[in-house]
């Protein structure tokens, strides 16, 4: 038995019972007239009465020649009449009758002889109007040729999606000759394509008779296995005149070049705005840590999977000498940031931890020779030079790292340290228009990181300047126990002039100082040491405060572009009593034994450098338990408050139950100023205690 599976194709064409009837005799209007032996009407077919004019109680009995032939044309109608009658031979040809309305039309007539079962015979005549048939050929002809010499490629399958037609142009888009298209389906045929997606639109145009046009569809197809194209695919669904559905047209244009360039566009309007959005994002405050963070972030997911900003160690410490490198380097990992969560973060250096690479490690080369390094395809071995051991290595190969770039941190010259790049679940792996971009956002980040750096340098040596300046642990007083803290600006702002100082006066006195020298950076840092070193001085000479204040702001006037606010207070534990003088200073606070914090009523003053304004010493009572509360505005100032408003929230946060002079003026530090807050602040509380 044979058992062979016939094609699709002959599967189709065996399907039984009667098929849906075509439409083509409809459009044509093929009559059929028979004759008698005679040359009588004794058939008449309803199309007839379109060709001919006549109904068939008109036609029916008539001779034909009489009734549809123009009288000279008689003797060749008999003729050929006789020829089909005698011989039995078709004729086939155009022939003028007379229509009813009495115009003269050329029908194209098919004649023929018949018999029937007594013998006799008859001549069948099968008629259309010869105008309608050229028409129609006309058009099947320029369809055909259409079809065939379309550069556009084109395909016909019937209702159930089976292809029916395949032109030359999609033979060659398909990669798969016509004849192996037909009766098969769309999934035979494309494997490689979205299939499902294709076929819902397809049986969308069947259903609903709405065409889909320019369709875009992505993929590869047999002709081209290894490269993806682009078309514009066009769906319209086909019917006879008789509202019968066919199937459903498709045409295919490759659209390759164009969907390329639109993905080129496309990438680099993507690349302008991570330029734009790193220009916004990266930056923002000068901190190397903050800078490198914002980098690193804003390279993912756009640019890579994960990203990480390692800084060279020796730049960091200005320790990195000029010309040419080699060996190992010492970096600090300043940032890691990822797409997603991921092993590879775990396995990437710690961020502020060092690590030291060897010379034939790929961020060290990309150090030494101050160039991009692109493995648009790392290998095994690629990872073992790109981790910090074999174990990470591991990591990085099971997390799917396939593509990596490491790009250098240049400012100014000067190599300080590599932005690395890598890709995992993204499955592009990096080319040159990532390395433009990327040493693009390094290149910008860089003069950042290098700001920050600086910035860092020289605040760091203002602050180990103020401090130095600043006194160390309080002395031993009488009747008078001290506390005092420091804390300076920000990374985002410079150092500032604040100082405190206690001074141990004789007869068991004590000088307490606060002042703030507006400015910040070093040329305030030392201006306050000089301030100070002449309060120290002045102060030994026994002076009362507001006279010691007018000295400072003598001295003041002499330092160019500085003035300053001071409060000078001397205590003397055997009267309980302290004097002091303000110089444009805010209030100090008064948080008597058992009694609400109050601020003191002084002359208020004008500060140290203006000159010209006396200035007045103020004498109140400091018992036992009683505490005086000296600050600089950094602790209080605000942008976004009133100062009364702030003087107000110290009172209170002052009004809490008591704590150790220490905890205290930690408490207000932590109450009263935000982490973010630009100015360095000073606070000095005395607290009076019974005289030894």
């Amino acid at each position: 038995m044979d058992t062979q599976e016939p094609h699709p194709g002959e599967r189709r064409g065996r399907r039984a019972g009667p098929t849906p009837p075509g439409g083509l005799l409809d459009v044509l209007s093929v009559a059929a007239v028979v004759l008698d032996g005679q040359g009588r009407i004794v058939f008449w077919s309803p199309q007839a009465d379109q060709v001919f004019g006549y109904t068939a109680e008109e036609a029916l009995g008539n001779a034909a020649a009489d009734l549809l032939v123009h009288e000279e044309h008689h003797d060749l109608v008999a003729k050929l009449f006789a020829e089909v009658m005698g011989t039995g031979a078709s004729w086939a040809g155009a022939f003028p009758i007379r229509h009813k309305d009495g115009e003269t039309r050329l029908v194209e007539f098919r004649a023929m002889r018949l018999l029937d079962d007594l013998g006799d015979v008859y001549a069948l005549g099968i008629a259309a109007d010869q105008t309608t048939l050229q028409r129609m050929e006309t058009d099947l002809a320029l369809s055909e040729r259409l079809v065939s010499q379309s550069p556009i490629g084109i395909a016909l399958l019937d209702t159930d999606l089976r292809y029916l037609l395949v032109n030359p142009a999609l033979e060659r888009i398909n990669g798969i000759p016509a004849a192996d298209h037909f009766g098969r389906r769309l999934r035979e045929i494309l494997p490689f394509l979205d299939v499902d997606t294709i076929e819902s639109a397809l049986r969308q145009v069947l259903v609903t008779g709405t065409p889909l046009i320019d369709q875009y569809t992505v993929g590869r197809t047999s002709a081209d296995p290894n490269r993806d194209h682009a078309w514009s695919v066009s769906n319209y669904r086909l019917e006879t005149p008789g509202g019968r559905v066919i199937g459903v047209a498709t045409s295919v244009v490759d659209v390759t070049e164009r969907h390329r360039a639109a993905t080129e566009a496309d990438r680099a309007r993507r690349r302008l705005a991570l330029i734009a959005d790193a220009s916004a994002r990266v930056g923002t405050t000068l901190g190397v840590e903050q800078t490198a963070h914002e980098l690193a972030q804003v390279a993912v997911p756009d640019l890579a999977d994960v990203a990480a900003v390692d800084v060279l160690d020796a730049v960091l410490a200005f320790r990195r000498t000029g010309g040419p490198h080699e060996g190992p380097e010492l970096f600090r990992a300043l940032a890691v940031a990822s797409a997603y969560p991921t092993e590879i973060t775990a396995a990437a250096d710690r961020v502020g931890d060092l690590a030291a690479y060897g010379a034939d490690r790929l961020v060290t080369q990309c150090v030494h020779v101050g160039r991009p390094i692109l493995v648009a395809h790392v290998s095994s071995n690629d990872l073992l030079q790109i981790a910090r051991s074999p174990e990470t290595a591991a990591v990085l190969a099971q997390a799917g790292a396939h593509s990596y770039l490491a790009v250098p941190l240049i400012a100014r010259g000067e190599v300080l340290g590599a932005f690395d790049l890598l890709r995992a679940r993204n499955p592009l792996p990096f080319d040159e228009d990532d390395v433009l971009l990327a040493g693009e956002l390094a290149s910008r980040a860089a003069v950042c990181i290098d700001n920050a750096r600086w910035h860092e340098s020289v605040r760091n040596t203002a602050e180990t300047l103020q401090r130095s300046l600043l006194p160390g642990a309080p002395p031993r007083l009488t009747g008078l126990e001290v506390a005092s803290l420091y804390q300076p600006a920000q990374a985002s702002s410079e150092v500032g002039g604040d100082w405190y100082d206690i001074i141990p006066l004789n007869g068991d006195r004590t000088a307490l100082v606060v002042g703030d020298v507006m400015g910040n950076g070093i040329d305030a840092a030392a201006t306050m040491g000089r301030l100070r070193t002449a309060t120290c001085a002045f102060a030994d000479l026994d002076l009362e405060p507001d006279q010691v204040l007018q000295h400072l702001d003598k001295l003041t006037r002499g330092l160019e572009h500085y003035i300053a606010t001071c409060l000078y207070a001397v205590y003397d534990p055997h009267d309980h009593r302290c004097r002091i003088a303000n110089a444009g200073h805010l209030p100090p606070v008064l948080a008597a034994a058992g009694r609400q914090p109050r601020l003191l009523v002084l002359p208020t003053g004008v500060p140290l450098g203006v000159g010209g304004v006396p200035f007045h010493t103020t004498t109140f009572e400091l018992n036992s338990g009683d505490r005086l509360v000296l600050y600089t505005d950094g602790l209080v100032e605000t942008r976004h408050h009133p100062i009364d408003e702030r003087l107000n929230t110290l009172l209170h946060t002052l009004d809490e139950p008591r704590r150790p002079l220490d905890d205290t003026c930690r408490w207000l530090l932590r109450s009263l100023r935000h982490p973010d807050d630009h100015d360095d602040v000073a606070i000095l509380i005395a607290e009076a205690t019974p005289a030894r």
